[in-house]
């Protein structure tokens, strides 16, 4: 006969086991990043998929800004916001309606400032409408479909190899399949993202006020920045996201004063950047001060060891 003490135990231990998992699928995914080389100074669980909410729009804006750069595309141009744009997409706090019109600049500004789900769609429709003639495409897929697939094509180029995107916003209820990418791959998304200018002008701003027309109307609005970090610390960006699924999600670029030094008539200067992602956080703005602090601990050891890349540990 089995004793009824063994039987405690074993139960005891199935229990404590079960915790042990929750709290390892709880745990914050992160990595931390030197933004010049890409190289690896902190990491853990960066190669878990996870849901990642409005980090997603980081891809967004790059698409938009790609085609601006490339193909000519005018971010003066302007959009008109459609009924689909409210589909699903949660709050409106910009108070945006049907039929009002946008410059493509502005609504690069409300996705990227105040993560507006609207906004990125409408851009995702938009400059979708423009990609359709020249982006090969199965089937007729709809103008949000053919750019959600140049979000794709921009993710398989970085070698973002564990991500997949399914709409230009992050919400991730409501998808037949579920979105999802690792904190790796978006610290090679942002050091992508952070070498344009445009890009970094975007999510450095703290406020930003908007315009667009409904009717005859103009109408304002100021958008705040959802970065609490922004501008304390050296901290110039990047983007916050949540979701009930992907939890606090924060990707942060910081900088501090480059590095001179002379070497006889020879003078070098190294920039000192990091990029740190988060995702899965329960706080995120507590704990990426914490990361922050830590990332630049470790990149003061790793400089005063010389600065050496290994390449297996380089994004």
């Amino acid at each position: 006969m089995i004793s009824r003490r063994f039987l405690v135990a074993v139960f005891s231990l199935a229990l404590l086991f079960q915790a042990d998992r929750a709290v390892a699928a709880a745990r914050t995914a992160y990595v931390i990043i030197d933004a010049q080389t890409g190289f690896v100074l902190d990491q853990v669980d960066g190669r878990d998929k996870r849901q990642v909410g409005s980090l997603t729009k980081v891809a967004t804006a790059m698409v938009v800004l790609d085609w601006a750069e490339k193909r000519a595309g005018d971010l003066n141009q302007i959009a008109t916001i459609p009924p689909e744009a409210f589909a699903g997409t949660g709050e409106n706090l910009i108070g945006f309606q049907p039929g009002d019109r946008i410059t493509l600049r502005d609504l690069l500004y409300a996705a990227l400032v105040q993560s507006d789900n609207v906004a990125a769609y409408t851009l995702a429709n938009q400059v979708g409408i423009a990609l359709q003639p020249v982006v090969p495409t199965s089937g007729n897929g709809t103008p949000v479909a053919v750019f959600v697939g140049q979000m794709n094509v921009l993710a398989k180029s970085l070698r973002m190899d564990r991500t997949r995107f399914v709409n230009p916003h992050g919400i991730d209820t409501g998808e037949r399949s579920m979105p999802y990418s690792t904190a790796s791959d978006l610290a090679r998304l942002t050091r992508y993202a952070m070498n344009k200018a445009a890009f970094r002008f975007y999510v450095s701003q703290k406020e930003r006020q908007i315009s667009f027309s409904r009717g005859n109307q103009k109408k304002s609005y100021l958008l705040r920045n959802t970065n609490e970090l922004l501008g304390t610390n050296g901290v110039d960006g990047v983007k916050t996201g949540k979701t009930a699924r992907a939890g606090d999600c924060l990707i942060l670029s910081a900088h501090r004063e480059a590095e001179v030094r002379k070497d006889g008539a020879h003078t070098s200067v190294t920039p000192r950047n990091l990029i740190i992602v988060m995702l899965g956080s329960a706080n995120r703005f507590a704990e990426g001060g914490q990361l922050l602090a830590r990332g630049w601990q470790l990149y003061d050891q790793w400089a005063a060891g010389g600065r050496m890349v290994d390449p297996n540990k380089t994004l």
